[in-house]
């Protein structure tokens, strides 16, 4: 694995996202002195905070699996998730709602899962599920190690014998039709492919290997944190702090000071940080901007579907809505096509509904509730563009509402007390590129060895982190992003160490740090 050369005893991360976070934690870990500087006034960057009203929202992921990953990043510094987060397992991890009327709970334990499928489509389904679950155990096995965690610096690290593995297991084919040889009932299908979406891709071209996601939620766990998402960063931020890290909130980086190849500094609107080595975490466009270059590619990146999103504070709730309701629409296959090739907004959309409050009612006042509304929409590249959004979105809006009371929700729109809706321009807002919040998408070319490396070339001691870049987007995907960036510093893993002493005075008097965990 190829690192940076030259000295790397401070270290400033850029962005104290999930990224920038877990990164910090593992350089801390390693004994490097670490300066985290953040443009907004409370950790998490994606992952943040929104009140409205009494009503406490998360801006960002909804879905948290994989904690393990999370506590990695804790350990580094001799501390730990639990002691840290209240995470909640959830059950169940999801519901599918069908537009046939039909249901189905997803349960990550085997044995309720197959008694789910069995009394849903029957006990030849209820085997296939079986079958299925012990395919995406053994896919997850084989790509852990040598394919999601890992740093490559050359296509040619592929050439190993896990990879032969992989193939031979079905990796390389594609996922709709991986899924169909364990399942022949199409809702149950979609239930362990829809997570395709995440990646970018539909499942229909998406490599069955990203089956990977399904294993994350259907199989390892789906938790929330007591306090929302935002839980997660803040308890982050405050174990960088505890850790004898510093940082530093509302100061926007405008400029790298560069000396030849090496970055001597970060230049922000309230002054100079020297450094000896930077992470990058912001959106990929703003990474090239302050580096002053974009590494060359032999075709442009592909962007991921953006999402329009509806925060609702509501004064009631509905009973057939579970911690996370998927509400499949009737068509399929060519609200994908609509979605990714066409530009269009999907005619029949599925859509994510989150009820928070079924798991933490203190995240709105006393008897009301908390709906957060995804539905995946054009990224600015192929559907309308930022401006078109400024008029397009409130009308989506409203079809969106109406289409939610169609399928059950009853008086959803009457019901809304406190709204935040969010649109493809409010990503682009952000710095995101082609106005999604998901990054680049999984497709072949875009993944593994040919994703955005986190070394970048002309620079000898910056590194990326973030879904931009290896392995991609999702927050498992992101946390271990952050330490792969820590390693190319470092050279290795943090080694799990005992709880470092307190911070020093002057650090705990940074801006922002001792409200880190708010």
């Amino acid at each position: 694995m190829r690192t940076i050369k030259g000295p790397t005893d401070h270290v400033v991360v850029v962005g104290a996202g999930l990224s920038g976070l877990a990164a910090a934690l593992h350089l801390l870990g390693a004994g490097r002195r670490v300066t985290v500087v953040e443009r907004d006034p409370l950790p998490g960057g994606r992952a943040g905070r929104l009140d409205l009203g009494g009503y406490r929202t998360d801006t960002g992921p909804t879905v948290l699996t994989m904690p393990d990953l999370l506590d990695e990043a804790f350990r580094a510094v001799g501390d730990s998730l639990r002691e840290r987060v209240d995470l909640v397992p959830l059950h169940p991890a999801y519901r599918g709602l069908f537009a046939d009327g039909t249901r189905i709970d997803v349960h990550t334990d085997a044995d309720a899962m197959e008694a789910e499928v069995a009394a849903f489509a029957g006990p030849r389904e209820a085997a296939g599920y079986r079958r299925l679950r012990r395919w995406l155990e053994e896919l997850y096995a084989l790509q852990k190690r040598r394919f999601i965690d890992a740093n490559f610096d050359s296509p040619l690290q592929l050439l190993h014998p896990d990879l032969a593995r992989l193939a031979a297991v079905g990796g390389f084919g594609r996922l709709d039709r991986a899924v169909g040889r364990f399942l022949s009932d199409e809702r149950l299908r979609r239930v362990f492919s829809f997570q395709a979406l995440y990646a970018g891709v539909a499942p229909s071209r998406a490599l069955a290997a990203y089956a990977v996601i399904a294993y994350m939620d259907t199989v390892a766990g789906v938790y929330f944190p007591r306090g929302g998402m935002h839980a997660v960063p803040a308890a982050m931020a405050d174990a960088v702090v505890r850790a004898g890290g510093t940082v530093r909130y509302d100061e926007p980086v405008t400029a790298l000071e560069r000396r030849g190849e090496r970055v001597t500094a970060v230049l922000t609107e309230h002054g100079r940080i020297p450094c000896d080595a930077v992470v990058l975490t912001p959106d990929l466009p703003v990474t090239h901007g302050l580096l002053g270059r974009a590494p060359r590619r032999p075709v442009g990146l592909r962007y991921s579907p953006s999402a329009v999103v509806i925060h609702a504070g509501t004064d009631r709730t509905w009973p057939e809505l579970a911690h996370h309701t998927i509400s499949f629409g009737k068509e399929w296959e060519g609200t994908f096509r609509e979605l990714i090739d066409r530009g269009r907004l999907m005619s029949d959309p599925s859509l994510l509904v989150t009820r928070p409050t079924a798991t933490d009612p203190t995240l709105a006042p006393p008897g009301r509730h908390l709906h957060y509304v995804l539905a995946p929409c054009p990224n600015t590249r192929v559907g309308p563009d930022a401006a078109h959004w400024g008029e397009l979105g409130p009308r989506y809006r409203d079809a969106l509402v109406r289409e939610l009371e169609r399928r059950g929700l009853e008086g959803f729109g009457d019901a809304i007390e406190e709204e935040s809706l969010v649109t493809p321009a409010d990503w682009t807002a952000q710095g995101h590129a082609a106005g999604t919040p998901f990054s680049a998408a999984h497709t072949f070319a875009q993944t593994g060895p040919f994703r955005p490396r986190n070394l970048v070339r002309g620079t000898a001691n910056a590194v990326l982190a973030g879904c931009g870049t290896t392995p991609g987007v999702g927050v498992p995907t992101v946390l271990l992003s952050g330490k792969l960036a820590a390693a190319r510093i470092t050279g290795g893993p943090a080694r799990p160490g005992r709880r470092p002493a307190p911070p020093a005075a002057d650090r705990s008097r940074v801006p922002g740090a001792s409200g880190a965990a708010r």
